[in-house]
């Protein structure tokens, strides 16, 4: 894995995005040599003249080792695309951050995870509406993701904490700044039992322009995007669509038509999106309790050489037994049987006349 200062470096870097990341590391091999290159060679690889301008800049000022003490001093891990930590759910996203900071751990049980949404405006029916469903979700091992926000956000998060499950809050600011200030406590315990995430250095504010951008990562690490509460521009909105962008599912819980609070997540129900009544509503959806088990069998049986070999010929187009069979140069019987486990593992799906496809 390449040294993460240089990941740290390029996240320092004013307007050196995810795009602009992946472009260097193609032409370079590494962030390293990227962050140590000239403007030329900098500008061979495609960067404009103002980027090159930001990033000759920053290699100047920064000190790459004490930012690296500082984010170290404050127990926060620095977590990039090259990290198996990395969440594989997010890098699947257009412009997923290629840096991650991380306060307290990600797991691979978060793969399991629903984004619960909503108004900052919270009525006590989207209060109701959000403890009983998350409570359900967090109990039954679904880790639940949000902002951290006043209303729906708050209480998600505190519904999955007094569950004893897991929860993710992904910030609009750095993970040493909270916001608003009064979920510093509420913080310290998601940290604790899930994590704070954010793509922002480490002191960042809480700009209002950080927000729509910190929706897609909420989206991003989640199967599907539950909105409680929404009023007609509620920023849960965009989240629904990032998640729609995403290919990923988005349910509404009904409300009044009455409600302005439930005019946002009704309209969302008459585009399409799934009413919700209850946590096992989301579970048939996603038949989320089926991959729980695929999750428990992948870790009593982990993936072997063989595994690997038969995953790595299977893609999204359906792929018959024989051809396997022949590019592997292995016997029907041997891969068939190992593509038996695949499936028992949720990593490959038959899809029918002896075909199968890797799963996603």
């Amino acid at each position: 894995m390449g040294d993460v200062r240089y990941w740290l470096g390029f996240s320092l870097a004013p307007g050196i995005g995810p795009v602009r990341v992946q472009r260097l590391l193609e032409h370079f091999g590494d962030l390293e040599a990227a962050w140590r290159a000239s403007a030329g060679e900098l500008a061979r690889a495609g960067l404009d003249g103002k980027a090159r301008e930001v990033l000759v800049e920053c290699r100047q000022r920064l000190d790459l080792d004490a930012e690296l003490r500082r984010a170290e001093d404050l127990g926060v891990a620095l977590v990039t695309w090259e990290d198996p930590r990395y969440p594989e759910r997010l890098r699947q996203i257009y412009g997923a951050p290629f840096l991650l900071y991380v306060r307290g751990d990600l797991r691979p049980q978060d793969d399991l995870a629903v984004a619960v949404v909503g108004t900052r405006r919270m009525t006590p029916y989207g209060r109701q509406a959000t403890e009983r469903i998350v409570r359900d979700l967090a109990a039954g091992g679904v880790t639940v993701v949000s902002g951290l926000a006043r209303g729906v956000d708050t209480c998600a998060h505190r519904a999955a904490l007094e569950a004893g499950g897991r929860t993710l809050a992904v910030l609009g600011s750095g993970v040493d700044v909270i916001y608003p200030a009064e979920n510093a406590r509420l913080a310290r315990e998601v940290a604790a039992q899930g994590a704070i995430i954010s793509e922002y250095p480490l002191g960042a504010s809480p700009d209002g322009a950080n927000f729509p951008a910190r929706n897609r990562i909420i989206s991003g690490l989640a199967r599907a995007t539950l909105v409680v509460e929404a009023g007609p521009t509620s920023g849960a909105l965009i989240t629904a669509r990032f998640a729609l962008d995403q290919n990923r599912e988005v349910f509404a819980v009904p409300g009044s038509i009455f409600a302005p609070a439930s005019e946002g997540t009704n309209r969302l129900i008459q585009q399409g999106a799934k009413p919700i009544l209850c946590a096992q509503d989301v579970l048939d959806e996603l038949n989320l309790e089926a991959v729980g088990r695929q999750l428990e069998m992948r870790e009593l049986l982990p993936v072997d050489e063989m595994e690997k070999a038969i995953l790595g010929l299977l893609s999204d187009e359906p792929r018959h037994v024989d051809e396997v069979c022949r590019e592997a140069g292995l016997s029907i019987s041997l891969v068939s049987s190992t593509l038996t486990m695949l499936e028992l593992k949720g990593l490959a799906r038959h899809v029918g006349g002896m075909s199968y496809v890797v799963a996603r």
